[in-house]
């Protein structure tokens, strides 16, 4: 009976966008071009929602991204180039492949970490002689996500450290390199310097099992919520920022800490 509704909620989904392409001038004149700045609008909308926890809003957005999926296969079928079977035939039978443990007879101790590996390696499988481990990172990632995926796929095919401690000699070669170039006038050779800092940090973050992106992100957002105390309690004060010295601010800041987590 769940299984029914599912397929009944899906084919309403599937009847309403035949309807909005048809009828609607705006859906009629979407293209995948079009589409592409707001589906990565709304994949970071779903991102800030997990962030934040907010189980309505997760729903919401999910339900926004699955549009843009069945908009795009929408789009698909009327190029006569793929259609939204084809696009859910593909996943399945790409699941069933990267999962021979549970699908076939590979035994991976119920480990997470081999599952990956495999997962890996069963992708390098597929692709043709022009590609490369790392051919398969989308150039469009945000750097600091793209940092991260590099370092799993390199990972998965044995280029990592022998255990996590070895990073932070890493990291600390990379702070001392950016120390040692602050002295020059040479900003490109400084910024390579700090790439190289931030990538060594991201490895770590990896290392242990941090995930880089979302670790900045909650330290943006409690830097908003501190700054916006200080803020408010400054205009309270009938004061303002530009006015205050640094000692002033640090005052209201290190109160803040202790409100604001």
């Amino acid at each position: 009976m769940e299984k029914d509704k599912r397929l009944a909620a899906f084919a309403k989904l599937l009847d309403i966008m035949d309807e909005l392409r048809e009828k609607c001038p705006w859906d009629a004149k979407q293209t995948f071009e079009s589409l592409r700045n707001n589906t990565i609008e709304e994949t970071y909308e779903l991102a800030d929602a997990v962030l934040k926890n907010d189980m309505n809003d997760i729903r919401k957005e999910l339900g926004d991204l699955l549009l843009h999926i069945v908009f795009y296969a929408k789009i698909g079928s009327e190029k006569n180039v793929f259609d939204i079977t084809d696009v859910i035939n593909g996943i399945c039978d790409k699941l069933v492949y990267r999962h021979p443990h549970v699908f076939g007879n590979v035994d991976v101790n119920n480990d997470a970490d081999t599952v990956v590996k495999n997962w890996e390696q069963l992708k390098l499988k597929e692709k043709d002689g022009n590609k490369t481990v790392l051919s398969g990172v989308p150039t469009a990632l945000p750097a600091l996500i793209k940092a991260n995926r590099i370092q799993e796929k390199a990972s998965a095919v044995g280029f990592d450290w022998e255990n996590r401690y070895q990073v932070w000699d890493k990291v600390l070669e990379e702070y001392n390199e950016v120390h040692a170039e602050i002295a020059s006038t040479n900003s490109e050779r400084l910024e390579e310097e700090f790439g190289d800092l931030f990538f060594a940090i991201v490895n770590a973050a990896r290392l242990y099992n941090i995930e880089p992106e979302s670790a900045l992100e909650r330290t943006n957002q409690k830097f908003i919520r501190r700054f916006e105390y200080l803020e408010q309690h400054t205009i309270q004060q009938g004061r303002s920022l530009k006015t205050m010295t640094l000692d002033e601010m640090n005052e209201i800041w290190e109160a803040t800490k202790k409100i604001k987590n």
